[in-house]
């Protein structure tokens, strides 16, 4: 089945059904979307001095590939296959600071940049090293403290995060602090698409949102969208906590209470007076994902303040939403839906990318 959704809003039709229902879609978008895609990988505190290793799953549950951080002596960052060369034993099960990757199994190490170092009995092998004994080296792209890989041949970061990079370049990215306990994660009975979609529009916000639409000035929510990205520009209400906006920003003189950046096809950058939530969107099943809330403050004065004051609310009550649509387009009735000319430019614009993507 080829995904076709028109170009022109106005006459277009949500992406068909098929597409959240049929696990052949499901599976297929492990390669055609996710594996094309820049992915989160974590940030630079997880690696902070030369020697640290970290081991990662990219999209754990899903495609769930062992990678691992590393820093090497020159402070050099590396994303690297978490696999042996040898028999593929992992080689770092946890965080830890070393000389060099040594494989518990039978010896094997190399360079904290994946390049093969020695192996034990081998001698009498012939042909060898080659290439195919380095740990697989992948492309890491740092924004910020933020690190992000790809599995597969995605196109340059810069198109999927640079507009967002250039709108707050003034933002002193570096001194935002991680925050577990602020973190937390979440399982939404939903196709991971569904909950994006959901995110993608603030058309939802007076009927679901009561206590953000206290703060948000509606009729000045716009959506901006760009090739592989887009924002959502929260205006807060007079009174309410807004940004102190430089005057070099293209924002200045605006209340702006929230940036909310989204980055197909599933991580969302939600700026705050008070720092950044990061939310992951992690598929788990064809009607089940997985939402990690990363939490980095870098003003704690402004907690609980303003848009970002209550994410776990406002969670909840998309999750209510999401997980009803979810139901909803099991019904042999329902195939798909029209577009809101002026609040639904986000969604489109997603399934237009789905579409594009999917079709390969």
């Amino acid at each position: 089945m080829a995904f076709q959704v028109d170009h022109d809003i106005r006459t277009a039709s949500t992406i068909p059904s098929d597409f959240y229902r049929q696990a052949q879609y499901f599976e297929l978008s492990k390669e055609r979307i996710f594996a094309r895609t820049w992915q989160f990988a974590g940030d630079t505190d997880q690696v902070k001095e030369p020697g640290w290793v970290t081991p990662l799953n990219l999209l754990e549950h899903f495609i769930d590939e062992p990678l691992l951080l590393s820093r090497d002596a020159a402070s050099s960052l590396h994303c690297l296959s978490n696999v042996c060369t040898h028999r593929g034993n992992l080689m770092i099960e946890k965080p830890c600071k070393v000389n060099d990757l040594r494989c518990k199994y039978h010896g094997r190490r190399f360079h904290l940049n994946g390049k093969f170092m020695a192996m034990p009995e081998f001698r009498e092998v012939q042909n060898f090293p080659t290439e195919a004994d380095h740990l697989t080296s992948l492309p890491l792209h740092q924004w910020g403290k933020w690190l992000f890989t790809s599995l597969g041949k995605a196109r340059v970061a810069n198109d999927f995060f640079g507009p967002m990079a250039e709108r707050i370049k003034w933002m002193p990215l570096n001194e935002f602090a991680f925050r577990p306990d602020l973190s937390r994660d979440y399982v939404v009975d939903a196709h991971w698409a569904l909950y994006c979609e959901n995110y993608l529009e603030g058309f939802h916000i007076p009927f679901v949102h009561a206590g953000l639409n206290s703060v948000i000035d509606y009729g000045n929510y716009t959506v901006e969208l760009h090739a592989l990205s887009s924002l959502q520009l929260g205006i807060g209400k007079e009174g309410e906590l807004a940004f102190d906006l430089p005057k070099d920003s293209i924002d200045y003189g605006k209340n702006v209470a929230g940036y909310y950046f989204w980055v197909f096809p599933n991580l969302m950058f939600n700026f705050y007076p008070w720092g950044l939530s990061i939310n992951v969107v992690n598929p788990i099943g064809i009607s089940k994902t997985q939402v990690r809330f990363l939490s980095y403050v870098w003003d704690e004065s402004k907690l609980r303040q303003g848009a970002g004051a209550d994410l776990h609310k406002v969670e909840l009550e998309d999750e209510d939403v999401v997980q009803n649509v979810q139901k909803g387009i099991r019904s042999r009735f329902y195939t798909s839906g029209r577009y809101s000319v002026t609040r639904e430019t986000g969604t489109h614009h997603f399934h237009r990318l789905l579409a594009e993507f999917m079709n390969g």
